[in-house]
């Protein structure tokens, strides 16, 4: 698995938050093999679009997206974890994408049978 984490540049505690996650699905079984954050804001150009929702298609921009893709090739995982969670058209999209399943983490806790495993 690689995991996804999307945050705005204010939010200062990401770190925590991804390597929890990472942790929870290490737990339920998962191999995680990479963990990824994306951050709003840093940059200049960023900075003048914070008020701007995320693309609503993949929650990330194009150069993030290929970034990803690029850590897909690198890493070969089973699915890509998503902190946030992921409507049906982003799940679409970033599956395609990522040619791997794009799953957010509350889906994750919500479909396993076992608590021990991920499906």
């Amino acid at each position: 698995m690689v995991v996804v984490g999307c945050f705005s540049a204010k939010r200062k505690d990401f770190t925590p938050l991804v390597d929890a996650a990472a942790a929870e699905l290490t737990a339920r079984g998962a191999r995680v093999v990479a963990q990824s954050v994306r951050r709003r804001g840093v940059s200049a150009g960023g900075a003048k679009k914070m008020r701007l929702p995320y693309c609503s298609r993949t929650l990330m921009s194009y150069g993030q997206v290929r970034e990803g893709a690029a850590t897909r090739e690198e890493t070969r995982p089973d699915a890509v974890v998503f902190l946030t969670p992921l409507t049906e058209r982003q799940r679409r999209v970033l599956t395609g994408t990522f040619a791997r399943p794009a799953i957010s983490l509350t889906d994750v806790r919500g479909r396993s049978d076992d608590p021990g495993r991920i499906r």
